[in-house]
């Protein structure tokens, strides 16, 4: 893989931390700058996008004049960050918080920065840049009602706050399109910079005081969720970091799930592998539905089934890999004529995927139903006849190629969609013995058998001693071993591919996704979990724990990870943060806590 020292200066994305408010999040780097958030959703165009665009791509800054040290935490179990500010005449603090609502999420975004002075003096200074939304759109600075308002495209974006010195900020070409300013911290003090923005309709200015009672209120609010969060097993505290994480990419309008906070981040570093992942995917909701069960957590867990189930209805017969976040069909991808995060593109909105056959899908759909009423709900009679539908549709296709849980462009008879297929028809079987879902149990049961035998003839190869990627290869595919947990092998054949795959694809406890990929990209954060996960699965409980141990230890400073993590520096690549990544996180501390005990993590 090349290096980053071969690409373009940008920012390092381990320096970033989310904050969150059910339908936007901002990326907050060490230096109290913002370099994403896009107005009003995270799937807009960024107004704030210099994360992709360093020269127009907008941005909100905030940080002392003099030089400084600085470090950052999150408010015990919210998403409201507190960064420390220290130089050599004293010391303040800034609390960063999208503000909620006393009912809830508010109809616009309000981003508060409340700075509080500690010790001696601190100057400050801070700028609002709206951007160009990836070259769509040409900010300008406004007035009106003796306010300033900034305006780019349908976006509006207006700066207050308390003692905060604004004046409006020109370009390098004179003309005013931003607002800055600056003032001085004093031991006591507090300062409040108040970004709020709406798209395509009118904007409103909140009263100072307000937004500062609403920043305490936000961070209730997530101490509220977070005490009916329920998990007290090993990692407690990395897992219900994770699961803040997740909440932050549940989209509160519809109860989707983004797979990521951003656009275009690379996969590779030479250029190409450049994705949207502010798509919700089936296999991501159907490890939060598992996840969100395991907290108790009632709401997210029916909003979240319920918004698939009838995105599937709606845009059915066939079932589709992913849905946009208001769970229609991602029309096409769009490429902009940005430089990209550290000049590697391409920039783009939009997924390619969707059009893909991936056999896998169905075993997703088929565990979150089952999970779901085997937490004690049930079905609906249209879901039922649904998935019996489903069911045998699986009995008739789960003999033909696909592309793959890895969405690549080859069609190929992938191993793990076979799993994938048996999963489905298993639990399928499962959900008529509840009397949830009509249909020919029988029959399902009879091909997840002839699925197995499938499995036991093509997709083990005894010179490889492990499960390959493919029928007739003999490559290796790390999206095996989440076939472990769902149960299709626990035993010997399960153990010894862990072990080829730890010899080919691994790095220490990192593990790369498949053959061929340690040349051009980093570690895939998920696969590392699943392996952790794998190893306790088939009895090597040992090994699974110090593995989770070194794992859970390679976020970044405040928890986050993003897709993929470079093995040698542990600088991350991809999307972030990447909901696969934290779900791969939750699901090993389940299974370990499950199959080992509350107190795994003190082995």
């Amino acid at each position: 893989m090349a290096s980053l020292d071969d690409i373009g200066p940008g920012q390092d994305l381990r320096s970033y931390a989310p904050i969150g408010d059910g339908r936007t999040i901002a990326l907050i780097g060490l230096r109290g700058q913002i370099d994403w958030m896009p107005i009003p959703g995270i799937d807009d165009l960024p107004i704030f996008g210099r994360l992709l665009d360093d020269d127009a791509g907008g941005c909100i800054e905030l940080e002392p004049v003099e030089e400084y040290e600085v470090r950052r935490r999150y408010l015990p179990r919210t998403n409201v960050l507190v960064t420390t500010f220290t130089t050599a005449s004293g010391t303040a603090s800034v609390t960063d918080a999208l503000v909620t609502g006393v009912a809830g999420r508010l109809p616009w975004a309000e981003l508060a920065r409340r700075v509080d002075g500690v010790t001696g003096e601190i100057a400050f200074r801070w700028r609002v840049q709206p951007g160009t939304s990836l070259k769509t759109a040409a900010p300008w600075h406004d007035r009106a009602n003796d306010r300033s308002i900034l305006r780019s495209g349908l976006t509006t974006i207006g700066v207050t706050g308390r003692d905060y010195g604004p004046e409006p900020a020109a370009s390098a070409d004179g003309i005013a399109t931003g607002l800055a300013g600056g003032f001085t911290t004093a031991e006591g003090s507090r300062h409040l910079l108040i970004i709020v923005g709406t798209h395509d309709e009118p904007i409103h200015f909140p009263d100072p005081d307000n937004v500062d009672r609403g920043i305490d209120r936000t961070i209730e609010a997530w101490r509220a969720w977070s005490r009916e969060f329920s998990y007290e097993g090993p990692w407690a505290r990395d897992v219900q970091r994770s699961a803040l994480m997740l909440k932050m990419l549940i989209h509160s309008p519809t109860g989707a799930i983004a797979a990521a906070a951003t656009t275009s981040l690379p996969e590779d570093l030479t250029g190409g592998k450049n994705w949207d992942y502010r798509l919700a995917w089936v296999r991501d909701l159907a490890y939060t539905v598992d996840a969100l069960i395991g907290f108790g957590l009632r709401e997210e867990t029916h909003a979240a089934i319920s918004w698939l189930l009838r995105t599937i209805r709606r845009h059915g017969p066939e079932l589709h890999v992913m849905y946009t976040l208001d769970g229609e069909l991602d029309g096409h991808v769009t490429e902009y004529d940005v430089p990209g995060w550290r000049g590697v593109g391409p920039v783009v909105t939009g997924n390619p995927a969707r059009e893909q056959v991936q056999l896998g899908v169905y075993g997703d759909l088929f565990a979150i139903c089952r999970a779901y009423v085997e937490a004690g709900n049930a079905l609906d009679v249209e879901t039922g006849r649904m998935l019996s539908m489903y069911a045998d549709k699986v009995c008739d296709a789960w003999r033909n190629p696909d592309s793959g849980m890895w969405e690549l462009p080859e069609v190929r008879h992938y191993v793990s969609s076979k799993m994938g297929c048996w999963q489905a028809l298993n639990d399928a079987v499962r959900l008529a013995e509840l009397g949830q879902i009509p249909g020919s149990s029988e029959r399902w049961a009879a091909e997840a058998s002839l699925v197995r035998e499938w499995v036991d003839e093509h997709g083990w190869s005894e010179s490889r001693g492990a499960y390959v990627m493919a029928q007739g290869s003999r490559d290796l595919d790390a999206s095996v071993l989440l076939h472990s947990l769902s149960g299709f092998d626990r035993g010997e054949r399960m153990s010894r591919t862990i072990d080829a795959l730890t010899g080919e694809l691994g790095e220490g406890p990192h593990l790369f996704r498949y053959t061929g990929m340690r040349d051009e990209e980093a570690t895939f954060v998920a696969c590392s979990f699943w392996r952790a996960a794998a190893l306790v699965c088939v009895g090597r409980h040992d090994e699974g724990i110090a593995a989770m141990n070194e794992l859970v230890a390679s976020g970044n400073d405040v928890g986050m990870f993003a897709e993929m993590i470079d093995p040698d520096g542990g600088a991350f690549l991809g999307n972030l943060p990447q909901a696969l990544s934290h779900l791969a996180l939750i699901r090993a501390a389940l299974t370990i806590r499950d199959l080992v005990g509350d107190d795994a993590d003190a082995r």
